[in-house]
């Protein structure tokens, strides 16, 4: 018997989904999404459930993203498999987005991708000393989807925005001090925080118990940045990095230049649309017609074959640099989809 990739259950009150594809450090493909979506419509009107809580097997990670490779290969085609993982993945982050009850989404290990599109929606988002959190998109030509042109250009100044573009890692000092993450809780202490809840704890008084107070960790960067990545072209950015001349600025600049030129633009004008919308699903609405397109282009094909397939890490961007990259181009990219094809939420 295989084992379920989604493990729904209701524990005394708590509705509770565990992500159980531990090999794949809990990679989202379309059944996980309809799984996850499915037990949360059930539970959204029953009295019987009163809070979510999400978890994960084993101790590698959360979940690292979605199947990468089956998008790739999708894209490579008519994308239809794709558009079809993204509608269901961005319906269940809408979903979880506006939820009538409280969701707890305890994020101890790797989260990155599609880990983030179902955390940042819940509002008790538990890291641990082994929380890694990234947004690295940009380095296999795609941008960072599932929301993160709603949540990124809300982060504190310009953080959402260097996040984005360099795909940077931070651990939990850090994400809890941007609001990424709402909790620090030891994973020593997960299980008994986990038993507490389950046991008809109220989920925010639990957190708060077991919460570590830790000291920020990027407060000392958080001035360089809002200053060097405020800018609405990425030549600007680009520029701002040179002249500041700091081993931190050209460190980000050299950074940079090793991702799609095409993400970069595609990404920054992601995240300054994103925070002119008036609405979340506005947003999916957004990233939805810009994923199908995205994902056929050549610089996600190689970026994929160059981190994920053939693991050389030297893609061939094309274009090779900034200014290949036009308006015309991301306009193109960025079009309505006619309203037969357009993204719609859960009914």
């Amino acid at each position: 018997m295989t084992e379920p990739e989604i493990i729904a259950r209701v524990e005394n009150g708590v509705g509770r989904i565990s992500l159980n594809r531990p090999k794949a450090i809990h990679a989202l493909n379309r059944a996980m999404c309809e799984a996850m979506t499915e037990a949360l419509l059930a539970w959204r009107e029953d009295a019987a459930v009163q809070s979510v809580l999400i978890d994960h097997a084993g101790e590698r990670g959360f979940c690292a993203g979605g199947d990468i490779r089956m998008i790739a290969e999708s894209g490579a085609g008519d994308a239809s498999e794709a558009k079809a993982f993204f509608l269901a993945e961005y319906r269940l982050n809408h979903l979880m987005f506006g939820y009538p009850k409280p969701i707890t989404a305890i994020v101890d290990g790797i989260v990155m991708g599609g880990g983030v599109g179902i955390s940042e929606p819940a509002p008790i988002r538990i890291a641990t000393e082994r929380t890694t959190y990234a947004m690295p998109e940009t380095g296999i030509g795609l941008f960072p989807d599932v929301g993160g042109g709603w949540f990124l250009p809300r982060l504190p100044g310009q953080t959402g925005v260097w996040l984005a573009l360099t795909g940077a890692r931070l651990k939990a000092a850090a994400t809890i001090e941007l609001g990424i993450h709402t909790h620090y809780v030891p994973s020593e202490s997960l299980e008994a925080l986990k038993s507490e809840i389950l046991d008809g704890g109220e989920p925010i008084e639990v957190a708060g118990r077991y919460d570590f107070r830790i000291p920020p960790g990027l407060e000392d960067r958080r001035e360089a940045i809002d200053r060097l990545f405020a800018f609405d072209t990425v030549e600007e950015i680009f520029s701002a990095l040179d002249a500041e001349g700091s081993d931190w600025a050209l460190a980000q600049l050299a950074i940079l230049k090793t991702k799609s030129p095409q993400s970069l633009k595609v990404t920054l004008r992601q995240l300054r649309t994103g925070a002119t919308l008036a609405s979340f699903a506005e947003n999916m609405a957004m990233e939805y017609a810009l994923g199908g397109r995205v994902v056929r282009t050549h610089d996600f094909q190689e970026g994929v074959r160059a981190v994920i397939v053939d693991k050389d890490n030297a893609p061939q961007w094309s274009p090779a640099d900034l200014s290949g990259v036009t308006e015309a181009t991301l306009d193109a990219l960025f079009a309505p989809l006619p309203d037969n094809e357009k993204w719609t939420p859960l009914p």
